[in-house]
Parts: C-alpha cells; sequence; structure tokens
C-alpha cells in the first residue's frame, strides 16, 4: 500500500510519463495490483482549486475527472479523518508548511506506508518514507 501525493495523481491519471519517475510508475503499478493505492480527500480540493484558478488543465470537468479516477481498480480516496486532521498540526520537526501537505504526511504516517512525490520538501522530510 502506498499514498500518492496530489501532482503524482495527476501526472499518473493523465499519463504524464514525462514529469513521473520510472519509479515512481512501477510503484504506482505494482501497488495497484497489490495492497493498493491511496489518495487523501484533500487531493480532490487541491484539484478542483487548481483548475479553478486556470493552473491545472483537465481533460474534462473535475467532478467527471475525480469520478473517472474513483472507478480505476486499486485506487481509493481516503476521507480527512479526526485523527489524521489533528496529526497534521502535530507532525514531529519541521514539516512542509503547506496544511494540504501537511495531512498528506499524517495520512502516510497514520498509515504506515510510504508517500509517493517529488515534493522536495517532503522528500528531505525525515519522518515519513517517500518514493520518487
Amino acid at each position: 500500500m502506498i499514498v500518492i501525493d496530489t501532482h503524482a495523481l495527476v501526472w499518473w491519471i493523465n499519463d504524464d510519463k514525462t514529469k513521473l519517475t520510472a519509479k515512481a510508475s512501477q510503484v504506482i503499478e505494482e501497488e495497484l495490483e497489490r495492497d493498493g493505492v491511496i489518495v487523501s480527500s484533500i487531493s480532490a480540493w487541491e484539484i478542483a482549486l487548481l483548475v479553478s484558478k486556470g493552473k491545472l488543465d483537465l481533460s474534462m470537468d473535475v467532478s467527471h475527472w475525480l469520478k473517472t479516477a474513483e472507478q480505476i481498480a486499486g485506487l481509493r480516496f481516503a476521507p480527512i479523518d479526526n485523527s489524521v486532521a489533528v496529526k497534521s498540526v502535530t507532525l514531529p520537526g519541521d514539516s512542509h508548511p503547506d496544511p494540504s501537505d501537511q495531512i498528506i504526511v499524517a495520512l502516510a504516517r497514520e498509515l504506515g506506508v510510504p508517500l509517493v512525490t517529488a515534493d522536495s520538501r517532503i522528500t528531505r522530510y525525515p519522518h515519513v518514507s517517500t518514493i520518487w
């Protein structure tokens, strides 16, 4: 099982091979067949926000894009529960300043699984295992 960051989800679903590393792509594909790929619901919010600000173009309406993503076998969105919400603001050390990223990191830590991310602030954060 893995958690994937918002950008990794978008790049993977949009099949943007130039942005995902070979390792990240391979791990996502392998985990879809095994224990699964988890996406925090905060990623749905981030994607909708980016689309609304014109910073992300999708091939379809954001709601339809997310419903299509939800249909991918082995991928599931995890709602933000109270435990993850609280843990996101009490992460040890110098954590990422972005609240969305804090929630995603807290989710990976809560589940005890690696996080697939290209975000260098997260990959340098010693309190979560990352794959890139």
